[in-house]
């Protein structure tokens, strides 16, 4: 018997120990924004515990907005400010300490499906080095800085999707998470197009349900979000602002007539996502189900009109569709330079270039640098849907990369 637990102690040891190691990885980030100036605090925490309070005080959800600086409306589904009064019930510090623990078992969750391949039996350390690495990437960064709610959505897709034997009915978490916030809808159109019947079924369920449920509620609050809040794309704030990453966002940038940045806009969106849904199809197909996720996460940001950089979460799911079994050194190489991209701020370079004034250089790289992770994840959407397969038929071609089983996850 002591044969049998002594394994399994060592086992819990090296857990604890990288736990130890994550928190002192992440801790100088944490440390930095939890100590930051209070009107500059965890901003979009604020936001979604106002709102929750909001609800307790039965006053308008979508009437208010946070102090002085940052002057922020309430912007997601009324179902949301619903959840976030259990916010609204904590104190200010308590409510930013138990958020930002939430970010990060919603990174380890993530970081666990997305890297399943690659952790073999040295699981806790690689968990911990991939843990660390991805709070780096500056869309995770972001999620400390503002209090942001996207990783959460990422790990609830990304679960949902790649579980091998959930213990919840598949489609529930993609249900929850679009009714939280509506671009993970992009998941029902996934689901469609691989003909996931029960899981679409139950997502759109779920969706639908908790979508309803503030009519009865609070009715006032869903009639003014689904008739009015809804439809001002400008509460989101500058659409045109460089952290807006999207292809919309690019493209107001250029400063064209409305009507003309309208239509390249919905003729760029259908080719864009019939590119990524049919690479995400295809990879299902395949098995890969994985790299589908991806491709659909990456759909959320560039398809949606208003993406800020720390939508970019999804790139955690990027990096470990490219790493797969972590056995080739080029996947290996290839996102490790993804990995760089997204911890340099490449979008504020942009700016810079643009403020130097340089005839000529200035304006036009200026504008390809600051419209960077944007124009990054549309070539993610290519090394996923194209590069990405070819590789692994590559592989499977060569003996010393031959796949190992991996753990169940």
């Amino acid at each position: 018997m002591t044969g049998v637990e002594t394994p399994m102690r060592r086992r819990w040891w090296a857990w604890a120990l990288a736990a130890v190691v994550v928190a002192a990885g992440v801790w100088p980030l944490v440390e930095h924004w939890l100590t930051n100036p209070g009107d500059q605090r965890l901003v979009d925490l604020d936001v979604y515990r106002t709102g929750g309070q909001m609800v307790l005080d039965g006053r308008p959800v979508y009437g208010f907005f946070t102090p002085a600086p940052q002057l922020l409306p309430f912007t997601y589904p009324p179902v949301a400010a619903l959840f976030a009064s259990g916010l609204a019930a904590m104190s200010w510090v308590t409510a930013q300490w138990v958020w930002t623990a939430g970010i990060f078992a919603a990174l380890g969750v993530a970081v666990g499906f997305a890297f399943r391949e690659s952790l073999g039996r040295h699981a806790p350390w690689v968990f911990a080095f991939l843990m660390v690495a991805c709070t780096f990437l500056m869309p995770i960064r972001d999620q400390v800085r503002f209090g942001q709610v996207d990783i959460l959505l990422v790990a609830l897709c990304l679960a949902d999707c790649v579980a091998r034997r959930p213990w919840w009915p598949r489609g529930f978490l993609i249900g929850l998470a679009t009714a939280v916030k509506l671009t993970p809808g992009v998941f029902l159109i996934y689901l469609l197009v691989t003909r996931q019947w029960r899981t679409l079924f139950m997502a759109s369920l779920v969706t639908a349900l908790l979508t309803l449920l503030p009519f009865a509620v609070i009715p006032q609050d869903a009639v003014d979000f689904w008739f009015g809040a809804l439809l001002d794309s400008e509460r989101l704030g500058a659409n045109a602002a460089t952290t807006n990453q999207s292809m919309r966002g690019m493209l107001i940038r250029l400063y064209l007539p409305d009507l003309l940045t309208t239509a390249i806009w919905l003729a760029v969106v259908a080719a864009v996502g019939w590119y990524g849904f049919r690479g995400a199809r295809d990879a299902y197909r395949r098995g890969d189900t994985l790299t589908a996720v991806a491709l659909v996460g990456l759909m959320a940001v560039l398809l949606s009109p208003v993406a800020w950089i720390h939508h970019l979460a999804w790139v955690v799911v990027v990096l470990g569709a490219i790493v797969g079994d972590g056995r080739d050194p080029v996947r290996l190489r290839v996102a490790a330079g993804v990995w760089l991209y997204y911890v340099v701020p490449v979008p504020w370079w942009g700016v810079a270039i643009k403020a130097a004034e340089i005839p000529v250089v200035s304006p036009v790289l200026g504008k390809i640098v600051q419209n960077g992770f944007g124009l990054g994840a549309i070539f993610l959407v290519w090394l996923l849907a194209h590069w990405l397969p070819g590789r692994r038929a590559e592989e499977s071609r060569m003996p010393h990369l031959a796949r190992q089983p991996a753990d169940t996850l």
